[in-house]
């Protein structure tokens, strides 16, 4: 079952962050995207610099993804995890994280679509709320809270 209080957190957050001055959406000239496809794939790569607090979308399907470059914490279903590069791993449908950039990081999804309209493909991949995923989604409670995360990476960040 999912944690209906986690959820809200983590979009109150995000709403929040948004509200800051200087807060970036989307696409942007700080954590630029660059779009790629190959045969049934769509591939979107992002730039994140060192510093930067990301939340991302809510993932209406999984779908490997690849850390090329960098150094970030991620708040994920299993709580926090440091992750560095390189590595890869598979993103499970429904997924929503909190990632904070401790160096310059290169992050690179590939997503199975015949799609190569870009709003298109953001339709099919891509939940607006956790309302709109499809009922086959099951989503896994967050084991930490998002002051925890926080605080986490503050700590990390101060001991280096």
């Amino acid at each position: 079952k999912t944690d209906l209080d986690v959820r809200q957190n983590i979009t109150g957050f995000e709403e929040a962050l948004k509200k800051l001055p200087g807060a970036l959406i989307g696409d942007n000239k700080m954590c630029p995207l660059t779009h790629s496809f190959a045969e049934e794939q769509y591939v979107r790569e992002i730039f994140a610099p060192k510093g930067s607090l990301i939340v991302t979308k809510i993932h209406k399907k999984s779908h490997p993804v690849f850390i090329l470059t960098g150094d970030c914490s991620v708040l994920t279903d299993e709580g926090i995890k440091r992750i560095k590069a390189p590595c890869y791993m598979i993103t499970p449908a429904g997924c929503k994280r909190i990632v904070y950039v401790h160096e310059n990081t290169r992050w690179v999804t590939v997503q199975v679509t015949r799609e190569r309209d870009l709003d298109k493909i953001e339709e099919e991949v891509i939940a607006k709320t956790f309302d709109d995923l499809p009922n086959d989604v099951i989503d896994v409670e967050f084991t930490e809270v998002i002051t925890n995360f926080i605080n986490e990476v503050k700590t990390t960040e101060e001991s280096i």
